[in-house]
């Protein structure tokens, strides 16, 4: 069994030397300041999108951390909290021994980020001694935040964890501001090397149901994903030691139990009146995606996209997000472990870090608006937000060259051998004619009513894709047309305008 994904992430990136090689650019220029819920004074960081570069050796050491703004963002955690959006995030960096906290930042755009400081000026008193009282010894650093507002309170959950496998904390912190201070208000669940088959108590997110019950959802390898029940009033468990019950689940390969299955998110869509649940599939710095699934119910069952419980021994799709290359690009990986939220008026959008695969060890933050096809499935834009102006699109506008990726990988070659390489799912070309044709094949046609694109193809499949207008990063282009869709067998298609 593998410890979890951070446990070879701190030792991977302890081997890698602060010298390594410089950026192309840096994130702009500073101006301002702010303080920190640590009392720490920060220089706001301003800069231009496209300044914004996939590696930042050049900023990556501690002391400059104003600038971070994107970078050395993993596992987020966002909401929005009156004008701001705020992200708290794990403690690592590239290149550079962290420093233990809970990172904070904060945007009112998703575009422009402030580093605002930490949550913490050292590792929580009360997890740290969970561990040290089970014989282990805490990592030096925090691990996917989670945070949530109820009444006049800011929750912070952290996961502190250890070498000893799964002797790990969710512990939980409050404030009265996003900004902090914060205190400890106790520990929500724990874990321990006990023979047991329980999870790991890291990677915790929680979602209020319209009665106010609250439910915490957690896990990270050995026994898939957890669903306890909290105290509302306290955010602690509802009830002491209790653990939960499993409610997602990965098959066998080569006779071995799949343990890679973490990173879960929850909401709870009032329009739809739905539970979601993402989570992350495969190893952090190849191919880790996002997979879906639905419910009715908090505590659920889930379905996947084919109506399975995501709780039997298989895997379960769709999956929305996976490391992906367009044209003139080296292509992201590591794009999973993810944050789901909206503005407060129906808008959502997916955050996850993004590792670049010219070096997997940058970790930049992407943020993704996020729509619903009619069945009420959720999906995801190609390319990261960046606040384009929405105009109409009409049907001309969609004649023309596009790339398109199909997020397509389903095969687990195997447990041992399955986190070697990022599967890139790599774009090919793409023509809609004016004519309505695809690829100039009279079998295979697109109709369009906006703002949803249909392509019906000669192998008989069809995709239904929300067409609309994002940055096209690869190519530094300040606006392009998109398209992000389910085909009728639930896998993603994503495409780009050329």
């Amino acid at each position: 069994m593998r410890k979890g994904k951070y446990f070879l992430l701190i030792a991977a990136i302890a081997s890698i030397i602060t010298s390594c090689k410089k950026g192309s650019e840096t994130s702009g220029n500073t101006s301002g300041g702010s303080t920190t819920g640590t009392g720490t004074t920060t220089t706001t960081t301003t800069f231009d999108v496209s300044s914004i570069t996939d590696t930042y050796a050049d900023i990556a050491p501690f002391t400059y951390y104003p600038k971070w703004t994107v970078y050395n963002v993993h596992d987020p955690s966002i909401k929005k909290f009156g004008d701001y959006y705020y992200c708290y995030s794990t403690d690592v960096g590239y290149g550079i021994t962290v420093r233990s906290g809970i990172q904070i930042r904060k945007s009112k755009d998703l575009v422009q980020w402030e580093y605002v400081g930490w949550v913490f000026s050292s590792l929580p008193a009360q997890g740290a001694a969970y561990i040290k009282s089970k014989g282990g010894t805490p990592y030096d650093a925090l691990w996917a935040p989670y945070v949530m507002k109820v009444g006049s309170e800011y929750r912070l959950y952290y996961s502190l964890s250890s070498a000893t496998a799964r002797l790990s904390v969710i512990g939980l912190a409050t404030a009265s501001s996003p900004e902090g201070p914060w205190t400890e208000k106790g520990l929500v669940v724990t874990s321990a090397n006990d023979n047991t088959t329980q999870t790991n108590a890291i990677d915790p997110t929680v979602v209020t149901t319209p009665a106010g019950d609250q439910w915490m959802y957690y896990g990270s390898a050995w026994d898939g994903i957890y669903a306890l029940q909290l105290n509302a009033s306290t955010g602690l468990a509802a009830s002491d030691g209790n653990k939960g019950t499993r409610i997602a689940n990965r098959g066998f390969t080569n006779g071995a139990y799949n343990g890679n299955i973490e990173g879960a998110e929850v909401i709870y869509n009032a329009a739809l009146n739905k539970y979601y649940l993402f989570i992350s599939y495969d190893w952090l710095q190849t191919k880790y995606n996002v997979r879906v699934a639905k419910g009715d119910n908090p505590q659920g069952p889930f379905y996947d996209f084919n109506g399975h419980n995501i709780n039997l021994n298989e895997d379960h799709g769709p999956m929305i997000v996976a490391p992906y290359q367009f044209m003139g690009h080296g292509g992201w990986q590591g794009t999973a472990h993810c944050a789901v939220f909206d503005d407060g008026n129906g808008q959502y959008y997916m955050a996850h870090q993004g590792r670049p695969s010219v070096d997997s060890y940058f970790m930049d933050l992407h943020v993704r608006k996020m729509f619903w096809n009619s069945d009420g499935w959720p999906i995801v834009s190609p390319e990261r937000y960046a606040n384009v102006s929405q105009t109409d699109i009409a049907a001309s506008d969609l004649a023309g060259t596009w790339e398109q990726i199909i997020l397509g990988y389903t095969v687990v070659p195997g447990y041992a051998t399955e986190q070697t390489n990022p599967n890139l799912q790599v774009a090919t070309t793409l023509t809609l004619s004016a004519d309505g044709k695809v690829n100039s094949d009279a079998n295979s046609t697109w109709t369009y009513t906006a703002p949803w694109l249909q392509l019906k193809m000669a192998d008989g499949t069809t995709s239904k894709v929300y067409v609309s207008r994002e940055r096209d990063w690869e190519n530094k282009v300040a606006s392009t047309l998109v398209f992000t869709g389910l085909n009728n067998v639930g896998t993603a298609i994503w495409g780009k305008k050329k």
